[in-house]
């Protein structure tokens, strides 16, 4: 993408190229150190405590931080982290095994 001195114009370029032109000006704002902060202390309750859902780390999280638990959610979600539940039907029967009650 040439922006002074090109042969074409910007819109052309950017409709060869199937992008958008406002897409050329977007300068992404890196997080700030708060973010970081609450980012990394997360990560730190998640490691320790790996059953922790969203609302148990804002709990955890409450003397330190005001956050809500959308957010958490939020951060959870960007750092891929997730609560080890288990899984649907565990308590099924393999239906090779007898029932002894029947």
């Amino acid at each position: 993408m040439e922006r002074e001195g090109a042969e074409l114009a910007l819109t052309t370029q950017c409709e060869l190229l199937g992008r958008h032109r406002t897409s050329l000006y977007y300068q992404p704002v890196p997080p700030s150190p708060e973010e970081i902060a609450l980012k990394h202390r997360i990560d730190q309750i998640y490691t320790e405590h790996p059953f922790y859902g969203s609302r148990k780390i804002v709990v955890a999280l409450r003397p330190d931080f005001i956050v809500n638990r959308k957010a958490v959610q939020r951060h959870m979600r960007e750092m891929g982290l997730a609560a080890i539940v288990p899984g649907p039907h565990l308590s099924q029967p393999h239906p090779d095994h007898k029932n002894l009650l029947r």
